[in-house]
């Protein structure tokens, strides 16, 4: 059994799904998460050892984020702030808008592009206004998956804000094209993702903090050669061949124990 986010949150939303998902957890003769955060979630509604529990991310198609950015000035690429998301509550954009608002504030101006869409758009796009960031904020809307390396390769730094999330994939692959990340302590599975090697800040939900984070990550020369070391390390991670023979693993020792606990 693979947990993936959605559904940890249901069960802990709902008694009879969690009592039906005790039996169901502690009866597979495999479980895994795509997250350490999903993992230990997943223990506590099963009441299992978390140990018990292999973290392993589903395959991404790697293939399509290996291209290098065209550089720009300041170390970074040139396209200012990106995140990518459905613009719900969990993603936690206003967070970001009062960011950037911060950097204008301090003279180190960035512009920021929100791919995705979805309810909370309306209100974003009035607190931008209220905000006086209106004029360096590009909501671009849905963006099909094939341009997302585009629009995410040539960003200075990317940010997540989000709570609570499984796990992060366009953080993943925004390392994976070479562009350093910001994100929250409480962001969930996302500090899987965040590299320690430099490449990455995890920070608490606060302007303030988020913006020193994203200037810093924006005006260190290093931060995309430490985030191309650490997108390769992830590419490997979630290559699908990769990925495959890690699961194939799982299951033959699965089926292993269940012919010797039938013997």
């Amino acid at each position: 059994m693979t947990v993936h986010g959605t559904d940890v949150a249901l069960l802990e939303r709902s008694p009879p799904a969690r009592m039906l998902a005790r039996r169901v957890l502690r009866g597979a003769a495999a479980v895994t998460a795509v997250s350490s955060y999903l993992a230990g979630r997943a223990a506590h509604v099963a009441g299992l050892d978390q140990a018990r529990i292999l973290v392993q991310p589903m395959p991404l198609d790697t293939r399509a984020f290996t291209r290098s950015s065209r550089g720009g000035g300041g170390g970074g690429g040139g396209g200012g702030i990106v995140t990518v998301g459905r613009l719900s509550a969990q993603k936690r954009i206003p967070l970001l808008l009062e960011a950037v608002a911060q950097l204008r504030a301090t003279g180190r101006g960035l512009p920021l592009t929100i791919v995705g869409d979805g309810p909370e758009r309306p209100a974003l796009e009035r607190r931008a206004a209220e905000l006086g960031v209106a004029d360096s904020v590009r909501f671009l809307g849905e963006v099909p998956p094939a341009r997302i390396p585009d629009v995410l390769g040539d960003a200075d730094v990317f940010a997540f804000p989000a709570i609570g999330e499984g796990l992060g994939l366009a953080a993943a692959e925004a390392l994976m094209l070479g562009v350093p990340i910001v994100a929250t302590h409480d962001g969930g599975g996302i500090t899987d993702i965040v590299p320690s090697n430099g490449a990455g800040r995890l920070v608490q939900p606060d302007a303030r903090e988020f913006a020193r984070a994203l200037r810093e990550l924006a005006d260190t020369p290093d931060s995309r050669r430490l985030a191309a070391e650490a997108g390769a390390a992830l590419r490997r991670r979630f290559d699908p061949a990769a990925v495959a023979e890690r699961f194939e693993g799982v299951y033959r020792q699965a089926v292993e124990r269940s012919r010797q606990g039938h013997a």
